[in-house]
């Protein structure tokens, strides 16, 4: 009896690593028959590019996640970095005071506009820990803020023409694959080598595990979320210079609800709102599987009300099967 229970178990646990993939694949069986456009390299590859912004943004979501946080404050990161690149790409940064003018590379504004969503996240993180205010709270505090100085930046208008060599951020390919795809993955490399090989790895888990014996273990919980916050901050900040880089343009209303794509990508790829469990992985495959849900809906004429209510409906669905495997648990 205890055998068959112990391989009951263990076959639950493999079918549950694996769940995302197998919703993928049935995904896409379903969108093959249902549609002849589907199936295509040049749609995978599409498919690819759309995913890779949302790739980025989720996979700074998944660490503060596995803390047991949240950040909503993603998207306005997004747009407001996007901005700031724009802007010193076209517009440089004058010091009056000191009558002194300032050019950047691009480079140099894309390095400047990681900074400063590192440093946004930096605060959310200072906030959340030093004044224990709730994630949820503080974040949503910084969702309107960061909006507010998009808007003051931008004074409401787009900033555009921004040149060919950095266009191909978010436009070009090299080896066939586009650029967005590659700094994607190198995001995605980065955050699993973080989280599986590191020291900060394990003690994320640990906090999102149980916070109070984290710390009588004598982990620096405030400083690893405030690490935590910082880097959703920065990746943000890699999806607002992406998404101004395809566009040729920044918007100021760019990024808006892509904190909950973000969320609903991590909640999908297995990630438990709870904290402490969850790969970086997992939310690859769950932003996949949104980006191949969003792509066929649009192939198949789906009403964009209905794509939203199916949207929802998928996430639900994710939650719901979360909370029944931490109760069997």
């Amino acid at each position: 009896m205890l055998a068959i229970s112990s391989s009951y178990s263990l076959n639950t646990q493999r079918l549950k690593r694996f769940q995302s993939l197998i919703a993928l694949l049935l995904l896409c069986v379903i969108l093959t028959v249902l549609s002849d456009k589907f199936f295509s390299s040049e749609n995978g590859l599409n498919v690819l590019r759309q995913t890779a912004v949302n790739i980025c943004i989720a996979t700074g979501m998944t660490l503060v996640i596995l803390t047991g946080g949240i950040d909503l404050s993603v998207g306005s990161i997004l747009a407001l970095c996007g901005a700031a690149t724009a802007g010193l790409l076209k517009n440089g940064m004058v010091l009056p005071s000191l009558d002194i003018f300032i050019g950047f590379t691009v480079l140099g504004a894309i390095l400047a506009a990681m900074l400063i969503g590192w440093l946004i996240g930096l605060f959310n993180g200072f906030v959340i820990t030093k004044f224990n205010v709730p994630p949820f709270v503080a974040t949503l505090a910084m969702l309107t803020i960061a909006r507010g100085f998009t808007m003051l930046y931008t004074q409401g208008q787009p900033i555009s023409n921004l040149g060919q060599q950095f266009v191909y951020i978010g436009a070009g390919s090299f080896l066939g694959i586009p650029v967005p795809v590659w700094i994607a993955a190198l995001v995605v490399l980065i955050a699993a080598f973080i989280t599986q090989k590191t020291k900060l790895g394990r003690y994320i888990y640990a906090i999102g595990g149980n916070e109070t014996a984290a710390k009588f273990s004598g982990i620096n919980v405030s400083k690893v979320k405030m690490v935590v916050y910082a880097m959703a901050g920065a990746m943000a900040a890699i999806g607002g210079i992406i998404v101004t880089s395809r566009l040729d343009s920044a918007q100021p209303n760019a990024g808006i609800s892509y904190e909950l794509d973000a969320i609903a990508a991590v909640v999908i790829g297995g990630t438990s709102l709870s904290g402490g469990r969850g790969t970086v992985w997992g939310t690859v495959m769950g932003a996949i599987i949104i980006g191949v849900l969003n792509n066929g809906l649009v192939l198949l004429n789906v009403s964009p009300f209905w794509q939203q209510v199916v949207k929802g409906a998928v996430i639900l669905l994710a939650v719901i099967i979360d909370k029944l495997g931490d109760k069997k648990e």
